[in-house]
């Protein structure tokens, strides 16, 4: 006896809410096994592969490919546990959508549960991997997918049709196309022994299918804002209310309740809408979402709860280049991989940190506690087509130059190709960001919260410069201190630096220093 099981979009850590999905990886109709990867996802963090803990064949998909869903709405439903001898073989291809009615066929001797047992299924009880899917999933191997080729029935030729009920037994019934939908979604999510979904305020929506809103946040934001979720008409799959609605809403009442300002600024007069850029016609309007949003979100945060200060320090970097250049001319078999003006600055960065352990700490707010950190993950700035991301190395205090570069090598690859997990872009202690890969020579880093100092890294390029008393021309590069001020002071901030500077200069000194 097939019963339809009703996945969900899983919490995939890190304080993540909601994902969008980029590209469905099985149709409906597709065998598919315990733990094999069924769609891709972008996460504010990384893009996913989200695995199924259930094998059998997909019934339904819900969301089109760029539609965000939150954390708990149905992903795919998928029917498990037939056996070859069930009278109501066809209830997984029927189910399967446009293509069974099409090819005016049904399943016939079992060949659903038999697929679905040997992708990986292991049972006809319907019980999925029993894997936490938080993040990835289980990382078990994908099975090859196959696909359901319905069979003209032996008796007249029409596809065998055939409904579930919510106790799960099978009977004759419409053929279910595509996602389902209304009432079909809601007896798919009883079949699946699902409990109620509550609602807004903890109360259960009266509507069948998908409840109004899931995601706690919209609910605190809505609940700040005074807007009543209830008015609201969703975006979302069956009516989800999503955040982008409540922030429609929210910009709506603060126009609403500016337009009624002026009105009582000046009752004689007629309230003309300003005029800005931003309201031509042919302006372009760019989601703040996905990476991109996240950047934002974390930027902003950081300069409304850091007090932060910034120092810079010309420094002369050519002693760096020459033992760099002396590094990686060893050749032979015994030559390690070559060592990056980045892994040399991000070493200096870890001794540097163990003499002024201050910048390589936390603030807990709400315990008004400085919080120092005894390891340090050292987080760098890379740039990819998706945006601005920080991959973080891990106990880079325990690593030496080489260790760091080719970690930094590996992460960026990583980074390049969209395949970074958010552990991997998460629980950073201090940045290093080298915005001199874009041809500029200073700025002032905005804080990677709730980090307490980035140190930012300028183009090394040939200057005039006084050495040893006279006028040479050196290569010369700008650093860039910006620190929380409630960590430390100004003293402690200028001490990191020059060390910093002093190791650039002069690379002798972090070997005196080990």
């Amino acid at each position: 006896m097939a019963q339809v099981l009703e996945f969900k979009l899983p919490d995939l850590g890190e304080g993540l809410t909601e994902a969008e999905i980029v590209r469905w990886l099985v149709e409906v109709g597709d065998v598919v096994a315990i733990d094999q990867p069924v769609v891709e996802v972008e996460t504010a963090k990384a893009m996913v592969e989200v695995p199924c803990p259930y094998g059998g064949v997909v019934t339904a998909r819900f969301g089109e490919e760029g539609t965000e869903l939150p954390v708990g709405a149905p992903l795919l439903t998928v029917a498990v546990g037939a056996t070859e001898s069930s009278p109501s073989l066809g209830t997984a291809a029927d189910q399967a959508g446009p293509r069974a009615s099409r090819n005016g066929g049904a399943v016939a001797d079992g060949s659903a549960a038999g697929a679905g047992q040997d992708a990986g299924s292991g049972s006809s009880s319907g019980s999925g991997s029993g894997n936490v899917l938080v993040g990835y999933g289980t990382g078990a191997p994908a099975a090859r997918r196959r696909r359901i080729r319905p069979q003209p029935n032996a008796l007249n030729g029409t596809p065998a049709a055939a409904s579930v009920s919510a106790s799960g037994s099978t009977a004759p019934g419409p053929v279910v196309a595509g996602p389902l939908t209304g009432s079909a979604s809601a007896t798919a999510g009883r079949v699946a022994g699902a409990a109620p979904v509550t609602a807004l305020d903890g109360e259960v929506d009266g509507r069948e299918g998908p409840v109004a809103v899931v995601s706690p946040l919209v609910r605190r934001l809505a609940r700040q804002h005074e807007i009543d979720l209830r008015r609201l008409t969703g975006s979302g799959p069956d009516g989800l209310i999503l955040r982008a609605d409540v922030d429609a809403a929210i910009r709506l009442a603060g126009e609403a309740a500016e337009a009624e300002s002026r009105s009582a600024e000046a009752p004689a007069q007629r309230v003309v809408p300003e005029r800005t850029a931003a309201g031509e016609p042919d302006a372009e309007r760019v989601p703040l979402r996905g990476v991109r949003g996240a950047v934002a979100d974390k930027l902003s945060r950081s300069r409304t709860e850091i007090p932060d200060a910034t120092c810079w320090v010309d420094a002369d970097a050519t002693e760096l280049m020459a033992v760099r250049a002396a590094m990686n001319a060893a050749t032979g078999p015994s030559a390690g991989p070559k060592v990056s003006v980045l892994a040399l600055l991000a070493r200096i960065c870890t001794a540097a940190l163990a003499r002024y352990p201050e910048l390589n700490s936390t603030v807990d707010t709400a315990a008004r506690e400085i919080v120092r950190l005894p390891g340090v993950h050292l987080g760098f700035a890379a740039q990819t087509e998706r945006g601005l991301v920080v991959p973080v190395v891990r106990d880079a205090h325990t690593r030496n130059a080489e260790s760091i570069g080719a970690e930094i090598a590996r992460l960026t690859e990583l980074a390049r190709t969209g395949k970074l997990s958010p552990a991997q872009l998460t629980g950073g202690t201090f940045t290093l960001n080298n915005y001199g890969v874009f041809g500029v020579d200073g700025s002032t880093p905005i804080i990677n919260h709730p980090e307490a100092a980035m140190l930012g890294v300028g183009r090394i390029m040939p200057r005039p410069w006084v050495y040893q008393g006279e006028l040479a021309v050196r290569q010369v590069v700008q650093l860039s201190l910006t620190f929380d001020h409630r960590v430390c002071d100004g003293g402690t901030a200028g001490g990191f630096l020059r060390y910093v500077a002093d190791c650039v200069e002069q690379p002798a000194v972090l070997l005196r220093t080990l």
